[in-house]
């Protein structure tokens, strides 16, 4: 069932651009609570690549609105050399789309529709930099919610497993690299469009060249894997997953070696947003409870806890998180 009855009424801002200090521009796409000029809100921020305005376009629509509609500000963002996003894209994970989801965090606790405390969360890459961009240590960031994701490029991910070159990661770099040569849309940056695609045509690498390169685990794979520093994170982490996924195993991992308030939830899906994914049951956004409790006890600080299968409780966390708590 899709929910479109929320507590508030919803606004959609279509295309907006966010400026970054080297000049370059961020497209965003972002629901907000009808009075939120007038009644400031935590912002959510899934940060990708896989271009806002159509490739997760439906999705994004069914997922947004819900957090709007119960008082936060969802924030979807292509990142640099994406969709209508100036820049060019070079590699997954890199220092330069970290630096870049930094300033976009800054950025968006400065609104005036925003109360200043900003969250992240993700699938599978909008996962990966949640974690990393958290070992960054913003100070707007107060938690993040990182689905079918990990804490180890080497060792776990679709690249190598046990040393072994696995074909996922080739087939993975081929659906991208086609996914990366689309042009911008026109009607959103007008007559420069030909100009930005050309661009990126011209500037495109081989994705998976890199990752041949570096067949061992050196300082390539290290960067952009938490497990090299667990404490560099200091916010709340929700570690969501599924058992038929590939990415199931960095959630233990991560309940064990965080020293964060955490939790983990693994359900019977793939890899998929617990409301979209298959096998069944999935669970729908109408079963999020919005209390700190669902996350955080009274007491505050917690070990690791695995949830039964139902929503992440992020608009609770994100919103009631003292900041000095957790710096």
């Amino acid at each position: 069932m899709i929910v479109t009855a929320f507590p508030r009424t919803v606004r959609v801002i279509e295309h907006t651009l966010i400026p970054l200090k080297d000049g370059t521009m961020l497209a965003a796409r972002i629901w907000l609570p009808g009075d939120a000029d007038q009644n400031p809100v935590p912002a959510i921020l899934e940060y990708l690549p896989y271009r806002k305005r159509d490739g997760t376009y439906e999705r994004d629509a069914l997922t947004h609105p819900y957090l709007a509609g119960h008082g936060y500000a969802g924030v979807r963002v292509d990142i640099r050399g994406s969709g209508e996003s100036g820049g060019l894209l070079l590699d997954e994970y890199a220092k330069q789309e970290q630096d870049d989801g930094v300033e976009v965090i800054a950025w968006l606790a400065e609104q005036p529709w925003c109360s200043g405390v900003v969250g992240m969360m993700g699938i599978s890459w909008g996962g990966f930099n949640g974690l990393q961009i958290a070992a960054r240590r913003p100070a707007a960031l107060k938690a993040i919610v990182t689905i079918c994701s990990t804490d180890d490029r080497y060792a776990d991910d679709a690249h190598y497993m046990g040393g072994t070159l696995l074909m996922a990661g080739l087939e993975w770099a081929s659906f991208f690299f086609g996914s990366m040569c689309l042009p911008p849309d026109p009607v959103l940056v007008g007559d420069r469009w030909r100009a930005i695609w050309l661009e990126r045509l011209q500037s495109m690498p081989l994705f998976f060249e890199p990752w041949l390169r570096h067949q061992r685990r050196d300082a390539y794979w290290k960067h952009g894997s938490v497990c090299e520093d667990y404490e560099a994170i200091q916010c709340p982490v929700y570690a969501v997953g599924g058992w038929t996924d590939g990415y199931k195993n960095a959630i233990p991992r991560l309940l064990e070696r965080l020293t964060v308030p955490r939790k983990g939830l693994i359900g019977p899906w793939a890899h998929g947003y617990p409301h979209f994914a298959l096998p069944g049951p999935s669970r729908s956004p109408s079963s999020v409870k919005n209390s700190r409790r669902d996350i955080l006890p009274a007491g505050g600080h917690e070990g690791p806890a695995i949830h039964r299968p139902g929503n992440t409780s992020f608009g609770g966390l994100c919103k009631r998180v003292n900041a000095n708590q957790f710096g």
